[in-house]
């Protein structure tokens, strides 16, 4: 079967922080969206490509949570995407390939606690120096990264407002993005480690890459766009 004869390739996309900076970075590799996917009242979750784009009909476009874009693209439901180096780096599929930094959705995965003379119900001091009990939405890399130092962290996921984990005594940490800082400091949180340094990623399906020269072409695409702009 010719590539022509294929069904399109799906390529997800993450609500959320990176995509405003993700559409310009698409649009230079012909990944346009059509007009429906920027109506604030359309539900929708999957989008054609713009018909007057490189792709057209042989791309669709589904826009889903960032943690959902690298399930959907492991286990090959969409060939293709776009997500930050931590929902990678969280999950580790090894289905996974993602060969194009773009270089856009800056930020920092780090640790935080209560700054000195702040109220902490949690009590850190209730933990040895050995296990913590530290609030997240990436038990995985957290685990890891206090695993290598011989501490023993008790993950407690969330999804969200982290920064009142310590507070409300849940945990004594928090492992969370961090940008400009505010909403720690607002919160009573300092930032004491970085773990990781995030940009957003170009993802592949590895089988699909193998296999769909469309998916290959692709990568190209972003890849002399990525090199483009960098020089």
């Amino acid at each position: 079967m010719s590539d022509m004869q294929l069904r399109p390739i799906t390529f997800a996309v993450p609500k959320g922080r990176i995509l405003e900076e993700a559409l310009p970075v698409m649009a230079r590799a012909g990944v346009v969206p059509d007009s429906a996917f920027h109506d604030k009242a359309d539900r929708s979750l999957s989008f054609a490509c713009a018909h007057d784009s490189i792709w057209g009909s042989d791309m669709a476009i589904i826009r889903v949570r960032a943690f959902d874009v690298a399930t959907f693209v492991a286990f090959g439901a969409a060939q293709a995407g776009i997500v930050g180096s931590d929902v990678i780096e969280e999950f580790n599929y090894s289905e996974l390939y993602a060969p194009v930094d773009l270089d856009i959705g800056h930020c920092r995965l780090s640790v935080a606690e209560p700054a000195r003379g702040s109220a902490d119900a949690s009590g850190s001091n209730a933990y040895s120096a050995s296990h913590l009990r530290v609030a997240t939405k990436y038990p995985g890399i957290t685990k890891r990264y206090f695993e290598a130092q011989g501490v023993q962290a008790e993950c407690v996921k969330l999804n969200g407002a982290m920064e009142l984990a310590p507070s409300l005594g849940l945990a004594g940490r928090i492992v969370d993005l961090v940008s400009s800082g505010k909403t720690l400091a607002q919160n009573g949180l300092v930032e004491t480690d970085v773990i990781m340094q995030i940009s957003a990623r170009l993802i592949v399906n590895r089988v699909a890459l193998k296999t769909d020269r469309r998916v290959a072409a692709l990568v190209e695409r972003f890849r002399a766009n990525a090199q483009a702009e960098a020089g």
